[in-house]
């Protein structure tokens, strides 16, 4: 395999074992856009503030989709 530097490649090291998600990488996972997610921010889970990021903890988001699956 050719070296990143070489194919101008990014390296791309996608860890999804992180215990929080970014509102970008949220959003992704859960296929909405960011536009909706901020659109109806009080429907959405609760975040905290990690400096100036917001980020969304794995249970939040647990919960978030068990209430959506009940009140469907």
């Amino acid at each position: 395999m050719a070296r990143p530097e070489v194919t101008s490649r990014k390296l791309t090291n996608r860890n999804d074992d992180g215990d929080a998600y970014s509102i970008d990488e949220f959003c992704a996972r859960h296929r909405i856009s960011v536009q909706l997610f901020y659109k109806n921010r009080d429907q959405m889970p609760r975040g905290f503030n990690v400096g100036t990021r917001v980020l969304i903890s794995k249970e939040a988001a647990a919960a978030w989709r068990r209430e959506r699956e009940n009140a469907a």
